[in-house]
C-alpha cells in the first residue's frame, strides 16, 4: 500500500521526466503474480527481491527509446490491450459474486450487487455537478448497507483489526550470487515486464483521452514519464520486498464516469494509499466490503474500459489492416483466456504465460503488427540540417520519389508544398532557443496509393495536431506567420500526426495526389 501510494503520487505530480502528469492510481500488477510465487519457491524472498529490482531498469530503458517502437506500439495494439483487460478480469469478478458465506441468505447477493449498480448507473447517467463525482462511492455504500442487512458485511474483520500497525518480517535482502535460478526466472520478468509495459502505455494513451474536455493529440512525453514512474514503482517494490506495481486501469474508467482528471486528486489518492497502510482498522473497512458489492462497482468501471480501449484503438483511423489487427487479436485473446485454443498445449508453453488474454492478445497484435512493418516497401530518406537551407534537398528528394513511385509534377509540388510548411513549424519551435545543430531526419513511402512523409527532428513545446485543430479560433497578431503555414498544411495534407517525444518530434503527413482536371472539349 505505501508503494502503490507513492507511486500514484509520482505519477501526478511527474517529477522530471518521471510521472505521467494524470490521475493513474498504482496497485499491484496480478500478472507478476504466478512468476513472483515461482521465485520464491525458487530461489525465496531475497530472490523475488532482486528480480524486481533487474526487471525494473527495463522499464526505465523503454521509456527512454520509446520513440524507436513507435510503429509498433502503435494506438491499435494498445487499444486491443486495453479492450482485453476486462477480458481477462471478467471471470475473476464475476466469481466474486458467489463470494457469499454458508447460512446467508440466498438473496443477498443479487440484491446486493444489483442495488450497487443501480445507484451507480442512475446517478452517472442522470446527476450532474458534485452529485456525480460521487457516485462510485455511494453506489458501494448503499450495496455495502444492503449486504449488511443480510449480515454479508465483515463487521468483525473491523472490529479485530488494531488501530495502527507497521509491516511484519523483516526485509529480505537481495540475493547477489546470480546463480542458475535468477538467469532461468530473468527472461520471464522482463517477459512480463514488457506486457505491463504495454498495458501501461495504452493506460497512459486513455487517461489523456478522458482527461481534457476538449480532444487533444497524444503527449507521448507524458507516456514516457507513465512507463518511467511504473519502473520507479517497480524498483521501490523490489528494494521493499513486495511484489511489483502497475498502473490500475481501472483510473481511466473513473475519471470517464467521474469527469474529473485534475492531478491533486491523483497526489490525494497516494496519500490516501500511504495512510491507510499504516491504519489497519481503515483498511479492513475497505477490505470487508462484501464481494458482490465489489464486483457490481468494477464490472462498471471494466464496462467503461472496453470503450475506451475500442476509442484509443480507432483514434488515429482505422482501415481493413488495422481492424484485421484488432479483430484478430482481440479475439485470440478471448480464445485463451477461456482455454477455447489448444488448452493442453497452451498450459504447458512458458509456464501457462499464454493463458492470460491479454498477454496472448497482446502479443498478437505486436506481431501482426510487426510483420506489416518489416513487409512494407522501402522508405526512402534523407538527413540533413534542421534548417531552411534544407529545402532545396527537400526539394530534390520528394522529385525523385514521386517520379519512381508514377505521381506527376502536380503531385510531387503538393509533397514540396507540404514538406516545406512542415519544416517551417518545426523551425517555429526552435525560435528563441541556442542553435546546438539539429538534425532533421525525412522519410518517404506509399501507403494505399498515398504519399506518407515522417519528419524526425529536435523536440518542440506546443503539438502541432492540436494547433491545426484550432485554427478555427481567433488567434493573436504575433502567431499570424505561423497560421498561415498550419493552414496551407491542412490544406495539402490529408492527416497530420504529431508525436512529441523528449528530445524527439515525430511529424507524420499523410498526401493524397490531387484530382486529374479534366477540360471539356469545344463544340
Amino acid at each position: 500500500m505505501a508503494v502503490s501510494g507513492v507511486s500514484t503520487i509520482l505519477q501526478a505530480l511527474r517529477v522530471g521526466r518521471i510521472g505521467a502528469g494524470y490521475v493513474l492510481a498504482m496497485g499491484t500488477s496480478g500478472a507478476f503474480i504466478a512468476i513472483c510465487v515461482t521465485a520464491i519457491a525458487e530461489g525465496g524472498p531475497a530472490m523475488l527481491a532482486t528480480l524486481v529490482v533487474v526487471s525494473s531498469f527495463f522499464q526505465f530503458v523503454l521509456s527512454t527509446r520509446l520513440s524507436l517502437l513507435r510503429r509498433i506500439l502503435t494506438p491499435a495494439v494498445a487499444g486491443t490491450v486495453i479492450m482485453l483487460i476486462p477480458v481477462t478480469v471478467m471471470p475473476i469478478i464475476f466469481g466474486f459474486l458467489k463470494d457469499v458465506p454458508v447460512g446467508v441468505s440466498e438473496l443477498a447477493s443479487p440484491l446486493s450487487a444489483l442495488a450497487t449498480v443501480l445507484v451507480i448507473a442512475s446517478i452517472a447517467l442522470k446527476a450532474k455537478g458534485v452529485l456525480r463525482l460521487w457516485a462510485p462511492v455511494i453506489g458501494v455504500f448503499t450495496g455495502s448497507a444492503v449486504a449488511g442487512l443480510f449480515g454479508l458485511y465483515d463487521v468483525e474483520r473491523v472490529a479485530t483489526a488494531s488501530w495502527i500497525g507497521l509491516p511484519s518480517g523483516a526485509w529480505p535482502g537481495l540475493d547477489l550470487s546470480f546463480g542458475p535460478v535468477f538467469w532461468s526466472l530473468l527472461p520471464a520478468f522482463v517477459f512480463v515486464t514488457l506486457v505491463g509495459a504495454i498495458e501501461t502505455i495504452g493506460d497512459s494513451i486513455a487517461i489523456q483521452r478522458v482527461s481534457w474536455r476538449r480532444p487533444r493529440a497524444v503527449d507521448f512525453r507524458a507516456v514516457q514519464g507513465t512507463v518511467a514512474a511504473d519502473g520507479m514503482g517497480n524498483l521501490l517494490s523490489g528494494l521493499m520486498g513486495t511484489v511489483p506495481n502497475t498502473t490500475y486501469s481501472t483510473s481511466v474508467a473513473v475519471a470517464e464516469l467521474t469527469g474529473v482528471g485534475a492531478r491533486r486528486v491523483g497526489i490525494a489518492l497516494g496519500a490516501v494509499f500511504v495512510v491507510l497502510a499504516f491504519f489497519p482498522k481503515a483498511l479492513a473497512v475497505i477490505l470487508a466490503i462484501p464481494g458482490p458489492v465489489a464486483a457490481a462497482y468494477i464490472g462498471v468501471l471494466l464496462a467503461m474500459l472496453f470503450i475506451v480501449g475500442m476509442k484509443v484503438a480507432i483514434q488515429d483511423g482505422i482501415d481493413y489492416r488495422k481492424g484485421l489487427v484488432v479483430g484478430v487479436a482481440f479475439w485470440v485473446g478471448v480464445g485463451f483466456q477461456n482455454g477455447w485454443i489448444f488448452p493442453e498445449h497452451v498450459s504447458e508453453f512458458a509456464g501457462g504465460l499464454l493463458e492470460n488474454g491479454m498477454t496472448a492478445g497482446g502479443l498478437v497484435a505486436i506481431l501482426m503488427t510487426l510483420f506489416m512493418e518489416l513487409t512494407e516497401s522501402r522508405r526512402s530518406r534523407i538527413v540533413m540540417e534542421l534548417d531552411l537551407s534544407a529545402l532545396p534537398k527537400i526539394k530534390t528528394f520528394l522529385g525523385e520519389f514521386a517520379s519512381r513511385n508514377g505521381w506527376d509534377a502536380a503531385m510531387a509540388n503538393r509533397l514540396v508544398g507540404a514538406a516545406e510548411e512542415t519544416l517551417l513549424t518545426l523551425l517555429r519551435h526552435e525560435e528563441g532557443k541556442e542553435p546546438r545543430g539539429r538534425r532533421l531526419l525525412l522519410t518517404a513511402h506509399k501507403e494505399s496509393g498515398q504519399a506518407v512523409l515522417e519528419f524526425i527532428a529536435a523536440a518542440g513545446e506546443e503539438n502541432l495536431q492540436d494547433r491545426i485543430a484550432l485554427l478555427g479560433e481567433q488567434a493573436d497578431a504575433a502567431s499570424g506567420e505561423w497560421e498561415v503555414s498550419l493552414r496551407l498544411l491542412r490544406h495539402l495534407a490529408c492527416s497530420v500526426r504529431h508525436q512529441q517525444y523528449h528530445d524527439t518530434d515525430i511529424v507524420t503527413v499523410h498526401v493524397e495526389a490531387p484530382e486529374p482536371i479534366h477540360y471539356r472539349q469545344a463544340s
